[in-house]
């Protein structure tokens, strides 16, 4: 029996990539027979402004008109997209500071977050904080599906590539994308370094996992060490194989009221070239 996720919560900004974000969360939710609920989630205008305690109240109620204006556009091209008469979704905008914390609130309810990877060189146009994808992801536990911010996005996950370590959160990642890998053409497993087994006799392990949801997959050692610099690796063996999707762990911990990412999870999320769905 296949699992399906029944709720997804897509984040919705000022940019036109938004919209490809949507699309590929009511793709998966055609497939999954799921809900979509899109929470637009930006910073104020005026928080990036030098002296934004002394704007007077002319120009602070000029920013928050801009920003109004924004969100209608944002709203406008979410109805633009339901028109086609595919899944439908939920509207909610966060009107509160910090950002992260208010999306946050809501990821708690959801089987699946659809997120877009942190692109600097449109920081101004989508009005979304450097560290909002790594807060909500760490933060609230779900798993989060991170598209990246630039190039073509796969329209389905027909070869997906699963990065294994035995850590919590790589089985909580397999676990939280179960539901994509069933409805996958086919699974490959990367992985490095030693697998022992500490039991004698009839012992578990991830082939025999996979095999009973239903998954049979190319299990495939990458080498005995794990070399420095896995992180470019996965994504050039995800190359390789024409992946549409890699599956991974994300490590992270936090330090100064900030979340930061471990190595690899740091090198995924600022080099991606295809979806990743990461569980912490």
């Amino acid at each position: 029996m296949k699992t399906a996720y029944r709720q997804i919560l897509v984040h919705i900004d000022n940019t036109q990539r938004s919209g490809a974000r949507l699309a590929l969360a009511r793709a998966v939710a055609r497939q999954q027979g799921a809900w979509v609920a899109a929470v637009h989630a930006t910073m104020p205008s005026y928080v990036d402004l030098p002296y934004a305690p002394e704007l007077g109240p002319i120009a602070i109620a000029e920013l928050r008109q801009l920003d109004e204006s924004l969100v209608r556009a944002a709203r406008d091209r979410f109805e633009t997209a339901l028109a086609d008469g595919g899944p439908r979704a939920t509207w909610a905008v966060v009107d509160e500071l910090p950002t992260a914390a208010g999306f946050l609130q809501q990821a708690f309810y959801a089987d699946l977050l659809v997120l877009g990877q942190y692109d600097a060189q449109d920081r101004d146009g989508s009005r979304v904080p450097p560290g909002f994808v790594e807060s909500v992801v760490i933060g609230s536990g779900r798993p989060a599906l991170v598209l990246p911010h630039s190039g073509e996005l796969p329209s389905s996950f027909d070869t997906v590539a699963v990065a294994w370590k035995e850590t919590r959160e790589s089985a909580r990642a397999l676990t939280a994308a179960m539901p994509l890998l069933q409805r996958a053409s086919r699974v490959v497993v990367l992985t490095w370094g030693k697998w022992h087994t500490h039991v004698r006799g009839a012992h578990l392990d991830l082939a025999n996992l996979l095999r009973l949801h239903g998954i049979d997959a190319d299990i495939q050692p990458q080498g005995e060490e794990e070399p420095a610099d896995v992180g470019e690796l996965l994504l050039s063996r995800c190359a390789d194989l024409g992946a549409d999707l890699l599956v991974m762990g994300c490590w992270g911990h936090s330090r100064a009221r900030e979340w930061v990412l471990g190595g690899v999870s740091r090198t995924i999320m600022q080099s991606m070239t295809l979806p990743v769905l990461m569980a912490h």
